[in-house]
């Protein structure tokens, strides 16, 4: 920042709301209790997600057996 630039204020996420540092420090970055709560409800929405690459399935993914008897008990004498 050079002199007689105004300092950069950052906004809120949700609305755009300009925080100028009267807002409680507790919501940051949002500039609201509400604010925060409808980002936190945008999560838990699924609204947004953070993507993924999915890899490829395998044909064997899940199909193969694993190795030894099924059933661990399978092999006991009656």
């Amino acid at each position: 920042m050079t002199p007689g630039e105004p300092p950069i204020h950052p906004s809120c996420p949700t609305c755009g709301k300009v925080l100028d540092g009267s807002n409680d420090p507790r919501d940051r970055p949002f500039c609201s209790t509400r604010c925060r709560l409808l980002d936190l409800w945008g999560w838990f929405s699924e609204r947004h997600r953070i993507p993924v690459e999915q890899e490829p399935a395998s044909p064997d993914d899940g199909a193969r057996a694993p190795d030894g008897p099924e059933n661990p008990w399978s092999d006991r004498p009656d």
